[in-house]
């Protein structure tokens, strides 16, 4: 129990400390204009891996309706 707390108090300071140190290179992207090439990139990389989910999906379930009508 005293493990538990204690890695839930420093995983909060670490937090913390990570929080308040100031982040240059977003701030340069920001005055750029090219955070938004970097949100567009991760957003186009989020679909992706969406799209890739719901393909296996529906791959499975149809696995998984063969296997149950044999």
């Amino acid at each position: 129990m005293m493990r538990y707390i204690f890695t839930i108090l420093l995983s909060m300071f670490y937090s913390a400390i990570a929080l308040a140190q100031e982040v240059e290179m977003a701030d340069d992207l920001r005055r750029d204009g090219k955070i938004y090439i970097v949100v567009a990139v991760l957003l186009i990389i989020f679909a992706g891996i969406v799209f890739y989910l719901i393909n296996i999906d529906k791959k499975v379930s149809k696995l998984e309706k063969e296997i149950s009508n044999k």
